[in-house]
């Protein structure tokens, strides 16, 4: 099975019966200025058996030694699952230069793992043979901003205003 080491960390496909971990992440996406799509509905989907199903049929799910995909990110000591670390290739960036995302569980913010998760994936894409990343950032998130600074990301002045919700950032990290 393909994972990434950290220090504190491992990083791998993600299995269908980890979806509560995706569904709590869902549950703490409280804040109205996320987009609707982001966000539980109303009648509260999706659901634990829905994201289960993705994650055993989306691609996005299933990232290989490419690095593009969606890691869990595991605790080593813990063996508890705290979120997700990759690469996408949305298409949004440019040809090639895909963009890292990735969010963690409330009750584990502020110890570092969100750093130590994203440096694993930026140097497994350096070593593989990407050149640059993308990130895009909500202004107010100054937390991902303040990890992504950590990284080596920079602003690049574009920004896409959305509003009620503020305004997306786009960061860039050469490799």
């Amino acid at each position: 099975m393909f994972e990434l080491q950290g220090e504190r960390l491992v990083l791998r496909p993600m299995r269908p019966d980890e979806a509560d971990v995706l569904r709590e992440l869902w549950v703490e996406r409280d804040d109205p200025r996320l987009p609707a799509h982001r966000r539980l509905d109303e009648q509260g989907h999706p659901t634990v058996a829905e994201l289960a199903e993705s994650i055993a049929t989306a691609a996005v799910w299933s990232a290989g030694r490419d690095g593009l995909g969606f890691l869990a990110v595991e605790r080593r000591v813990e063996g508890d699952v705290i979120g997700y670390c990759g690469l996408v290739d949305s298409g949004r960036a440019g040809e090639g230069e895909p963009e890292i995302a990735f969010e963690l569980l409330r009750r584990v913010h502020g110890n570092g793992y969100a750093t130590e998760a994203a440096l694993v994936v930026v140097e497994h894409a350096r070593s593989t043979g990407h050149q640059r990343l993308w990130a895009t950032v909500w202004d107010w998130n100054t937390a991902s901003r303040r990890v992504l600074a950590k990284l080596g990301f920079t602003e690049t002045g574009r920004t896409e205003v959305v509003p009620g919700r503020g305004t997306t950032l786009w960061t860039v990290c050469d490799l």
